[in-house]
């Protein structure tokens, strides 16, 4: 299958992403917490806290944390209430970006996104404003390193267990999913020990933007630092091709 992604290299780029956020735990403990206040703290019952579990354990957070946060937000149902929300803007020559906050103090947050894009440059835009750009996929990066799998079986696995797409990129392979069919997928691998370096929902660009500038390069990199320092964003989608 074709490969269209954006993600060869894809361990270091992780590892440099995390060490700049060092704040994966709190990411982690608040999608714990939606997941147990939507449908309840057992995972055999519920598949997004499955899926933040599997996330966690990628991301080597320890079990006894995981299990603190589930019985916090079990025990807590009623005290803080995250809400979910989506902003769009765009950064130097129109990298397009999404950016997924969870907060309990919406009018903070919202000061702080807008803060990120102005000093890098850039500027928040209507509800919609590039979320058309982009496709909406469970995606799945397995390192080859950790993989014994023939690829030709790995991507027959794949298909067979639901998955759209399979990539054979540099250093890993990746899987896309419809968004309904990933907890599937994701199980379907786990289950059959099939190590995954990093599994999660998210929004994937159409088309990849090249900043030729360095000081479009260095104003796209304050953006994603700013927004990589609040606790409230939980994920950041760009077109930015920085390779």
């Amino acid at each position: 299958m074709s490969g269209h992604s954006k993600f060869a290299n894809i361990k270091h780029k992780k590892e440099k992403n995390d060490a700049a956020k060092g704040k994966i735990f709190t990411v982690i403990g608040r999608e714990i917490a939606v997941a147990v206040k939507e449908g309840g703290p057992d995972p055999s019952n519920n598949s997004r806290l499955r899926d933040v579990i599997a996330k966690a354990k990628a991301n080597n957070v320890p079990n006894d944390t995981i299990e603190r946060g589930i019985k916090k937000a079990s025990g807590d149902l009623g005290s803080v209430t995250y809400e979910q929300n989506v902003y769009e803007g765009y950064g130097p020559a129109g990298v397009a970006i999404i950016v997924e906050t969870l907060t309990d103090n919406k009018n903070r947050t919202a000061a702080n996104v807008r803060a990120a894009f102005s000093k890098g440059g850039g500027n928040v835009g209507a509800q919609g404003c590039v979320s058309y750009m982009f496709d909406q996929k469970g995606q799945i990066i397995i390192d080859k390193e950790e993989c014994d799998m023939d690829p030709d079986e790995l991507m027959m696995f794949a298909l067979d267990s639901g998955a759209e797409d399979f990539s054979d990129e540099e250093d890993s392979y990746e899987v896309l999913t419809a968004p309904d069919d990933f907890s599937a997928v994701r199980e379907a691998f786990e289950k059959e020990g099939i190590p995954m370096l990093d599994a999660d929902v998210r929004m994937i660009p159409q088309n990849w933007v090249t900043l030729k500038s360095e000081e479009d390069k260095k104003k796209m990199q304050r953006i994603l630092d700013l927004l990589d320092e609040d606790d409230d964003v939980q994920a950041v989608f760009h077109s930015w091709d920085e390779e």
